[in-house]
């Protein structure tokens, strides 16, 4: 707006409104609350500057002071609460600087309507503008991203589960291995998943997007991922410590160890492609009873004294090993169940065979970033 002269005569100021507005609609997933706190603010502020304006002179100023206190207090202090800053943090901040600007500047009413009319009608025009080049233009949705960031972090639990069951019974590997690295980055997913959900919840229906969609419930697969991450975090620490059990002594347990850690990962990775296809997982549940008979057995196993003749230091750290796969059975069946709420209530179809075998021989993709399709501010709790 501001490359046309006619344009920038007519709104002038108002257009570096539309510039910013714009700039936070883009952040906030095109939400119509700054304008909106544009309209409470100024009518706030109006408010209390025509009342404040009934008293005597030296009363007013202090009437509007303690008044601008008071509401820019309260608005900061509900900032503060992590809900609310998340989804509504810009909308706050411009209510309170409307607000403070129109009740203690001393702008006659007139000015104050004409001003607010002005930037309203710009905001408009940059934002209907903003949402047609979003949708139509070059589309990108938070619900889909955050649909495909999902089933990435489940497959990246599945490829370390599926890496690890080869190299730890081996006397030596390459440490260099993605499958054994890319997990890490599920740590630390709560933020962008908080984020794009509270985008996704504006977007109209798009693609096999349906209005009212279940994404709270990607927050729960999510804190179930999470959950999972960290156990396999906990066991990545013996497969790359300097101090490791015999050999031999991890030989005898290799059997049961290798059977629930590939089970789990085949279970996760049916999960994953299910969530992809937006289908029902069909073989998790055989993969999972598999995982558990195996954990069953092994837990039995180490109640045996399997190591009586053992240096108790040598079986400590394979005992560990064994006690977290089988905390990891529990972490999977976690997910399962939550991806198939998810799979009722958005109303996931029944897998076409031929589909989920073609997606079973490509095995685990690589994720594109998602954290740079948006501008994601985190909020930590």
């Amino acid at each position: 707006m501001l490359s046309y002269r006619s344009m920038y005569d007519d709104f002038k100021d108002e257009a570096i409104w539309v510039l910013l507005s714009e700039k936070q609609k883009s952040d906030f997933g095109g939400k119509s609350e700054p304008s909106a706190r544009d309209v409470l603010g100024g009518a706030l502020g109006v408010g209390t500057h025509d009342l404040a304006s009934l008293a005597p002179e030296k009363v007013e100023v202090i009437l509007i002071g303690v008044s601008v206190c008071i509401i820019a207090a309260t608005a900061t202090f509900c900032r503060f609460f992590p809900n609310i800053r998340a989804r509504y943090d810009y909308g706050f901040l411009v209510f309170i600087l409307t607000f403070s600007l129109i009740s203690v500047s001393g702008y006659r009413d007139d000015v104050v309507f004409d001003m607010a009319y002005r930037r309203l009608t710009t905001i408009l025009i940059g934002g209907c503008v903003a949402i047609l080049i979003c949708i139509f233009v070059r589309p990108v949705w938070a619900g889909k991203d955050l649909h495909r960031h999902t089933a990435a972090n489940i497959e990246k639990l599945a490829c370390y589960l599926e890496a690890f069951g080869r190299v730890y019974f081996q006397e030596s590997y390459d440490k260099n291995l993605a499958q054994l690295k890319d997990f890490k980055s599920v740590l630390i997913s709560k933020g962008t998943e908080d984020s794009l959900v509270n985008f996704a919840r504006w977007e109209p229906r798009h693609g096999k997007f349906r209005y009212r969609h279940p994404w709270n419930q990607y927050l729960k697969i999510g804190s179930g991922t999470r959950e999972c991450a960290y156990k396999i975090d906990a066991l990545n620490c013996y497969l790359v410590s300097d101090v490791q059990t015999p050999l031999e002594l991890r030989t005898k347990i290799q059997d049961f160890c290798t059977k629930i850690s590939s089970e789990c990962a085949l279970a996760l990775t049916d999960v994953a492609i299910g969530l992809r296809t937006m289908t029902c997982p069909v073989a998790s549940e055989k993969h999972i009873a598999e995982a558990k008979a195996a954990g069953k057995t092994l837990k039995a196993l180490l109640k045996t004294g399997l190591w009586h003749d053992t240096e108790f230091l040598d079986i400590v750290p394979v005992v560990t090993v064994a006690s977290l796969l089988i905390e990891i059975v529990a972490c999977t069946t976690k997910i399962a169940d939550s991806v198939e709420v998810l799979a009722t209530k958005a109303k996931f179809k029944k897998p076409d065979p031929e589909m989920n075998r073609q997606a079973s021989r490509e095995k685990v993709k690589r994720s594109p970033s998602i954290e740079a399709s948006h501008s994601v501010n985190i909020v930590y709790e």
